[in-house]
């Protein structure tokens, strides 16, 4: 694709640039936007910008790059190549915002699994008061409120969001693993315990064969509060 700004600028480099500036997945509708609100002329649609991430993913593969664009999160990101992940694991650590607890990890996959639901369903599957955790999810941003429940009281619903989407590298809860799904799904990475985890609950919100992970007891959860 070879469609140029008046600057003379090409689009596949400007669409490079502003996936590359975004911390967060950057959606093609939202790149479309921006370039005709300032490039009337060029008339841009979404198949543009995806045919502009496959030419740019060429090129990186191509050059044996380290890096590519993946669409995560309902938006494109770059990201490190897969085979490159056990070299960033000899030198970083996943950040401390990223990083969940047992307790948050099993919360997380209720929620994910079962969602809409309020916390005292929470609560019942889990079998401890879940009220810290779901601030520390609410803060880390992987789940949100979807309204209120009908129910007596009208408790708040909680929902996934999107960051849980990039978090877990998948675009949509459909994707989310299945029990039989768990060797292809697996990888030595530092996901994997996460991945391990919502796979231990699975649909059913049960762990098999693994009882001591089901809840955490009291005793966790004050630990979680610093107590």
């Amino acid at each position: 694709m070879n469609m140029t700004f008046v600057d003379g600028t090409r689009l596949v480099s400007v669409v490079e640039a502003l996936i590359f500036a975004s911390s967060d997945p950057l959606s093609a509708q939202k790149i479309v936007d921006l370039l005709n609100e300032n490039e009337e002329e060029l008339n841009i649609q979404l198949p543009h910008i995806e045919q502009v991430v496959q030419e740019l993913n060429h090129r990186y593969d191509s050059n044996d790059l380290a890096f590519r664009i993946e669409k995560l999160g309902g938006g494109y990101l770059f990201v490190t190549q897969s085979r490159f992940h056990p070299w960033l694991q000899l030198s970083q650590h996943e950040a401390l915002n990223r990083r969940l607890s047992q307790s948050s990890l099993e919360t997380l996959a209720i929620i994910a699994y079962k969602q809409p639901l309020t916390k005292p369903d929470i609560d019942e599957i889990r079998g401890v008061d879940s009220g810290y955790v779901i601030r520390q999810l609410l803060e880390k941003t992987l789940i949100r409120v979807a309204g209120r429940a009908s129910t007596p009281g009208k408790p708040l619903l909680y929902k996934t969001t999107e960051s849980f989407l990039s978090h877990f590298g998948i675009n949509d809860v459909n994707e989310l693993p299945r029990p039989r799904e768990i060797d292809d799904i697996l990888k030595d990475d530092d996901m994997a315990e996460h991945r391990q985890t919502l796979m231990d609950y699975g649909p059913d919100g049960q762990i098999e064969e693994q009882p001591d992970n089901l809840t955490g007891s009291p005793d966790q959860e004050k630990e979680e509060h610093g107590e």
